[in-house]
């Protein structure tokens, strides 16, 4: 095995892990409407994330004009910051990209989706939520993952 290299591996991952939610949110918008999911009439939980920092933060709400960027902003700061999580495991452990990224991308639905969004308010508790959701869920998290890997490894010039 070669040597870690962490800080190649964390912006590696950082700057893969903005590429991957790029193409998790074209993802969502491409399967949104064929699987279901019409969004409803609740935020989105990277809104109501972004409105609870805000509120923390300045006591108020992200006013209606900002919310869609705000969103945003949340999904692409969790992702960098997911990315470089990983960039700094596949360092040290290269089996962390098995699947091509695939088991991580799961493993962070299972943990934001799945965990941290209804232990957090932001969104329903998975048996309130519709097996089409966990899916839809599954799958942008699966392109995430796999998004992930290939540019990684692209950026970082080691395959895990």
């Amino acid at each position: 095995m070669s040597h870690p290299r962490p800080v190649l591996g964390l912006f590696a991952g950082i700057a893969a892990g903005l590429i991957a939610s790029a193409a998790m949110a074209a993802f969502q918008s491409v399967a949104a409407k064929p699987l279901g999911q019409d969004g409803g009439d609740d935020d989105p939980a990277t809104v109501k994330a972004a409105d609870k920092v805000a509120i923390a933060t300045t006591g108020d709400r992200i006013p209606d004009a900002y919310r869609p960027q705000a969103g945003q902003a949340v999904h692409y700061l969790t992702g960098a910051a997911l990315g470089g999580l990983y960039g700094v495991l596949t360092e040290y452990r290269p089996q962390a990209a098995s699947g091509f990224g695939s088991l991580y991308g799961i493993a962070t639905s299972a943990l934001l989706d799945e965990t941290v969004v209804p232990a957090t308010g932001l969104g329903s508790p998975p048996w309130e939520t519709s097996a089409a959701t966990h899916a839809y869920g599954a799958l942008a998290h699966l392109v995430f993952g796999v998004s992930l890997e290939g540019a990684r490894s692209l950026l970082g010039g080691r395959q895990g």
